[in-house]
């Protein structure tokens, strides 16, 4: 279903975590995100583009996603936005001035999807600071996407294709679905997996290089880091990926590669098999830990 506005990119993904500075310096030392803001015990915000922050970290007593951020195309498709949600039904709130100036935003408001427990934050405009993101540990192009695991997975998809517009690019019946935000030409920026319990599933960051995939697992491995899935290749998207968990189980994901899709005359999704093979073409398992911690946190009001 078409909406009235459009997207340009995701923007960030803010996570739940129990100790604020060991999840710094894991995404920080481990995975090669810059520190841009830290408030001791309570906030941080890292980054991996041109823009201030791409992850946010909160101190919290459990695990889990807090919001996810889109950036539309510009102001007046953040009015309209606002407006298409309000006539939707959707419970909204403005960003406070005090946070968008913490968070270094321009215009936003939080809705919050019911299906899916998620708050979508919607926002105009973040700040690009003068110094420019240095790749160091790995290149990191940008933050990819994010995955919930839900138990309502037709009524999460239908409430995110007919109020959030997100087209989806591939689906396995009853199991998955990945979906674009329009007109960004990424397979996908959300995805949904059927699951007996909601939660996060996965935060994404792709790489520029399919050697930054093999010396992660080295480095991580080298670390202690429990790696769950991978090195593997995705039939959707055609990614190769690798996943591992953060200090508290959550999972993230780094990958190489993906699908996509041009603004007009793109293809249609396919319905992909439930099988091994369509999640990894090389036909690899996923350790029982993969994607298994992290709450969704419900409606973010702060």
């Amino acid at each position: 279903m078409s909406i009235p506005f459009l997207y340009r990119r995701l923007a960030y993904v803010a996570l739940n975590v129990t100790n604020l500075q060991r999840s710094v310096e894991f995404y920080r030392d481990m995975m090669g995100l810059e520190l841009s803001t830290f408030e001791e015990g309570r906030f941080a915000a890292l980054r991996c583009d041109t823009h201030i922050m791409s992850l946010a970290l909160y101190q919290s007593s459990a695990p889990g996603l807090r919001r996810v951020a889109f950036q539309v195309a510009s102001p007046a498709d953040l009015r309209v936005a606002k407006a298409h949600f309000q006539e939707r039904g959707l419970e909204l709130w403005d960003v406070s001035k005090a946070e968008r100036d913490e968070l270094k935003l321009g215009n936003a408001f939080r809705v919050f999807e019911p299906n899916t427990g998620v708050t979508f934050e919607m926002i105009d405009d973040i700040l690009e600071p003068g110094s420019p993101y240095v790749p160091s540990l790995a290149k990191i192009q940008r933050l990819g996407h994010v995955v919930f695991r839900t138990t309502k997975l037709d009524a999460c998809w239908q409430a995110l294709e007919e109020n959030f517009g997100l087209l989806s690019s591939d689906y396995v019946p009853d199991k998955a679905v990945w979906a674009r935000c329009f007109p960004n030409p990424l397979h996908h920026s959300i995805a949904l997996v059927g699951s007996d319990q909601d939660g996060l599933h996965h935060v994404n960051f792709m790489v520029s290089e399919i050697d930054d995939i093999g010396r992660a697992r080295n480095r991580l491995l080298d670390a202690g880091v429990d790696i769950v899935f991978g090195p593997g290749r995705h039939k959707p998207s055609g990614s190769v990926f690798l996943y591992f968990l953060d200090p508290d189980g959550m999972t993230a994901e780094f990958s190489f590669g993906m699908e996509e899709f041009p603004a007009e005359g793109a293809r249609q999704p396919r319905m992909l098999a439930n099988t091994l093979q369509t999640m990894d073409l090389w036909g690899g398992r996923p350790k029982p830990e993969f994607s298994s911690k992290g709450e969704i946190a419900g409606p973010d009001r702060s």
